[in-house]
């Protein structure tokens, strides 16, 4: 599997869990303290930032599990 594959399993896992739960309902803090309930383009705007960090982090995070080599066990007698 290489890293375009993983990236698109993991936006789509992403994806599939942000629809199946209740989304919080969207508040935010302003500049000056105080918080904003908005369904608009900067909360998505926000979202989209952090889902895709994750899934940066995700596929980074996999690849590294997966390329490391396993601890071979030892066949002495």
């Amino acid at each position: 599997m290489n890293k375009e594959q993983l990236e698109k399993i993991i936006s789509e896992k992403i994806d599939a869990a942000l629809k199946a739960n209740d989304t919080p309902k969207k508040f935010f803090i302003t500049e000056n303290g105080r918080g904003v309930v908005d369904g608009g383009d900067l909360y998505n705007a926000v979202l989209s930032e952090v889902m895709n960090v994750m899934k940066i982090a995700l596929v980074d995070i996999i690849e590294e599990v997966v390329a490391k080599p396993t601890a071979k066990t030892s066949t002495k007698k």
